[in-house]
């Protein structure tokens, strides 16, 4: 057990923290904003590694104490999530977006960074919740319920939705109550508009994850509706977006009708194309015990994958020169069927360490640089990156760091600006912040 120190002059005053490994000295009304990060840092480090109080008692005590003062923290994280999401800070950090950046570099959890990001975006429009979260009088949950509320609602109607859930929050219902509530303003909103058609099914899904529904009708039609989150819609938009052009001057369909065009010749095409890559030893396929897998390293039994070469045929996949052509040189600049196959298997997502988007919808991507005469067409000089990630690395070669596994993959690591490298020559190779930081990207 470690016993709590006593609040004295000797260890503590208006403008400093001691602390057994180290002394932290701040000036609260002078120091600036990273002072005070690296402060609250260094006393949260501190905190972590102390056990905690036998008293059952002291302990619901500091964790009221410690909660009230990390939903203040959430206040300050929501403004500076805010200012980099209006900037597209994050994009000169190789990310695609904010949320990516959110769940890629602070590990945080699908939910958890859409709650996060909500609350920098709607905070401005809500005026009385920010005042009160940062004042350490609202919680975070709170916070985050009456965000998510009003977020597809405009600026007159947020203003009211903020003055009913904060009044219901006042007379102490829970945080799910308040969320039920804000459900039921959009209701009646959508009732004054007249859009209360809108399935009560849609409202309860919500927008976390991208969804759709379809209908079939009584002619043998389809009625399609749904919801894509941005990096899907992203995805949809370069899809389509090319194929839902007009295809001259006599085209005289609306887009709506060009882009259900669009979406039937990828959905017939993708048809004709779907193939499942099975990785197994010629040995299994004659006979052995020794199970296959699926690209993403499911567990395939050797009599089914057996079943599975005999219903579809069998096409080697070879990591070299032989009956598949894998190296094509410098006379090729796009890679073949086979070479995608191969590609493929080798890389269930992005090649950069951070991106989640699966391989299936990467483009192949030459190593070195295909326009610059470095990379030939050739296997073993290629991976796969995202659409995104690829014209990244072909504006900003100097921010991707490019490395092989053991497996013989190759592995991109997204690297600080070269402004932000130069301002922390102090710290060690591959660092952002002091020596000390913990933000090591050369990890």
């Amino acid at each position: 057990m470690c016993p709590e120190r006593p609040r004295t002059a000797s260890n503590v005053s208006h403008t400093g923290y001691y602390l057994p490994m180290q002394s932290v000295t701040v000036e609260l009304g002078a120091a600036s904003t990273m002072e005070l990060v690296n402060a609250l840092s260094a006393i949260a480090t501190e905190l972590a590694q102390r056990e905690a109080p036998e008293s059952a008692a002291a302990c619901l005590e500091l964790t009221e104490t410690l909660a009230a003062a990390s939903d203040m923290q959430e206040s300050a994280l929501a403004g500076f999530i805010g200012r980099v999401d209006a900037t597209g800070e994050q994009q000169r950090w190789g990310f695609p977006s904010t949320r990516a950046w959110l769940r890629s570099r602070l590990g945080m959890r699908e939910s958890r960074a859409k709650e996060r990001l909500t609350l920098a975006r709607q905070r401005h429009r809500l005026p009385q919740v920010a005042e009160r979260l940062a004042a350490g009088e609202l919680s975070f949950g709170y916070a985050t319920t009456i965000t998510d509320a009003v977020a597809r609602l405009d600026d007159t109607d947020c203003a009211e939705a903020e003055a009913t859930l904060l009044g219901f929050v006042d007379q102490g219902f829970s945080a799910g109550k308040v969320a039920t509530f804000g459900h039921r303003i959009r209701d009646v909103i959508a009732e004054r508009d007249g859009t209360e058609d809108a399935p009560d099914e849609d409202t309860k899904r919500g927008y976390a994850k991208s969804w759709l529904t379809t209908t079939r009708s009584l002619d043998g039609g389809r009625y399609v509706k749904g919801w894509l989150n941005p990096e899907d819609a992203a995805i949809w938009d370069g899809t389509l977006a090319p194929l839902a052009k007009p295809a001259g001057p006599e085209d005289r369909r609306d887009v709506a009708e060009r882009t259900a065009a669009a979406l039937s010749s990828v959905l017939s095409g993708g048809h004709k194309a779907t193939k499942v890559t099975v990785i197994c030893d010629l040995e299994t396929l004659t006979g052995g015990n020794a199970p296959a897998r699926l690209t993403d390293g499911t567990p395939i039994p050797a009599p089914h994958a057996r079943r599975i070469a005999l219903a579809a045929g069998v096409s080697p996949l070879l990591l070299g020169r032989g009956n598949t052509p894998l190296y094509l040189g410098h006379r090729e600049r796009f890679a073949s069927a086979a070479q995608r196959q191969v590609l493929e298997t080798l890389y269930p997502s992005c090649a950069v360490r951070e991106c989640e988007i699966p391989g299936t919808l990467c483009e192949v991507d030459h190593v070195n640089g295909w326009a610059l005469g470095n990379s030939p067409t050739d296997i073993d000089q290629l991976a796969l990156t995202c659409g995104w990630h690829n014209r990244f690395k072909h504006t900003r070669p100097g921010q991707i760091q490019i490395t092989k596994d053991s497996d013989g993959r190759y592995v991109y690591r997204l690297l600080p600006p070269a402004d932000a490298r130069a301002a922390t020559d102090t710290g060690p190779p591959g660092s952002i912040g002091p020596p000390d930081s913990a933000f090591d990207w050369a990890a």
